[in-house]
């Protein structure tokens, strides 16, 4: 029986995430990452198998995360693999070093924007991007398979014997050395000149999350100065407020930015794959407006080709791509299938309005780091403030908001909304999406609770409330 209050597993097809102790426990993790290994082991039969190969594993430094991490060894080895675990590391720089040492796979121990206690688990193929989903379905089938045959590994199943050599882990170069290529990728895509010829200052917001690693490495190639809204940071996962964020976390990290004269502030959530925006008045310019900057900067400088966002990501996107007449694609939500979409359409540059830019350049991963610099760049480009660029952009609001709904009426409502707005341009690839020339709605069911999630975007807030509310009261009354 759960504890009282405790949230369910919950298990994507990139991953999963629970609450420490309660829905995420160890035999959770060891039946989770065997799943994988059996997957991967199947998956490379053809190839050579992976037996005997080494998988790189890190997180995002939260306290629970060293016990998840020997869980996580336990079960690759109880599948014949071996890890590689570098400790603390952003989401982006985990995919990124996957890829470019040549792992099999990779885990990046994190719950994302969650907050304590809660932990969880992305998976990485080869290609240092999280798996694509129907490999995340393999591997939850293989998990629920373990889970109704009670799979626990035996205890005492990799303990060495007495006169058994112990093969040491190889000791790594410190972290911001092991993991600068990283950004040595990102540093080829702006003009580190330009950049340092500003001097910018920049507050940066890591929250005691992954971001603090790379930030200040960064930072210095780009000769910018570099302040952390926290004296004391490091990444040991104490936040010192919600870790999403968003406009109601931040307003404290926003007084900071003109406190401190920086030119502009980034925000990270814990594992950096996220990035939200504050001008140089402490203003939230948000996560919405990351991807739309960077991609101006994108094709400011001179780049074609086309983008991909998710459904539910602002339109603002959108509208540039129009303008620098590049092709413009949507996907369903979720990291996975912006990539899917990205890598079909040999696509310039994508990602998901919750502040997550994806350049290919780089990796198959959100990236908080990039979104630094591509905004940098264009500041720098561009001689203006990050309130001015932000206005600039084409302007919409959105609204959002959920309903307890039940799940097997969906197709009924979907149909009475179609029926409601017969003007609109029905999208049904995630939920029912209905579009206007300047305006949309979009319902789709939630993958963690028995809600329809509203969405809603227009050229102003008043118009993004309206179309909000009048769908919400719909689904109140069906």
């Amino acid at each position: 029986m759960r504890k009282k209050n405790s949230a369910p597993l919950i298990i994507s097809v990139s991953g999963l995430r629970g609450q420490v102790g309660s829905s995420l426990t160890p035999d959770v993790v060891q039946r989770y990452i065997f799943a994988y290994a059996e997957f991967l082991r199947l998956q490379n039969r053809e190839s050579g198998g992976v037996e005997g190969k080494t998988i790189l594993v890190s997180n995002d430094g939260r306290e629970s995360s060293a016990w998840i991490t020997e869980e996580v060894e336990r079960g690759f080895r109880a599948g014949g693999v071996k890890v590689l675990n570098i400790g603390v590391a952003a989401t982006p720089t985990t995919g990124f070093l996957v890829k470019k040492l040549g792992f099999p796979a990779g885990v990046q121990i994190s719950a994302s924007h969650n907050p304590n206690p809660w932990n969880g688990i992305k998976l990485f193929n080869a290609d240092g991007r999280v798996i694509p989903a129907a490999s995340g379905e393999k591997v939850k089938r293989f998990y629920h398979t373990l889970l109704e045959e009670e799979f626990v590994i035996d205890a005492e199943f990799d303990k060495p014997d007495d006169d058994e050599e112990q093969e040491l882990p190889p000791k790594l170069p410190p972290a911001e050395e092991f993991q600068k290529p990283h950004i040595d990728a990102i540093l080829k895509l702006v003009d580190v000149k330009a950049i340092k010829k500003r001097k910018f200052t920049v507050l940066i917001d890591s929250n005691h999350g992954a971001g603090s690693v790379l930030a200040p490495v960064l930072m210095k190639a780009l000769g910018c100065k570099l302040i952390f809204s926290n004296a004391n940071e490091k990444p040991d996962g104490k936040f010192v407020h919600t870790p999403e964020p968003i406009a109601e976390n931040l307003k404290e990290i926003g007084i900071l930015v003109p406190g401190n004269k920086a030119d502009v502030g980034f925000c990270q959530d814990p594992d950096a794959d996220r990035l939200a925006i504050l001008a140089e008045d402490g203003s939230y310019i948000g996560e919405e407006c990351t991807v739309a900057l960077c991609a101006k900067d994108v094709f400011l400088q001179g780049n074609k080709g086309p983008v991909v966002t998710n459904c539910s990501t602002s339109q603002m996107t959108r509208d540039l791509c129009a303008e620098a007449g590049c092709e413009y694609a949507m996907t369903p939500v979720g990291e996975a299938n912006v990539v899917d979409k990205m890598i079909a359409m040999n696509a310039i540059f994508g990602g998901e309005g919750n502040g997550g830019p994806i350049h290919p350049q780089v990796g198959f991963v959100r990236d908080s780091f990039l979104g630094m610099a591509l905004v940098l760049d264009l500041m720098a480009r561009t001689g203006k403030k990050v309130s001015e660029l932000a206005a600039e952009l084409p302007q919409y609001a959105i609204s959002k908001s959920k309903v307890n709904f039940e799940r097997e009426l969906l197709d009924s409502f979907y149909d009475e909304l179609t029926f409601k707005y017969p003007d609109a341009q029905a999208d049904t690839q995630d939920g029912l999406r209905l579009a206007w020339e300047k305006s949309w709605i979009q319902v789709r069911p939630s993958n963690t609770e028995p809600v329809i999630r509203i969405f809603a975007e227009a050229p102003t807030q008043k118009e993004a409330d309206k179309l909000c509310k009048a769908v919400v009261k719909l689904a109140k009354n069906f």
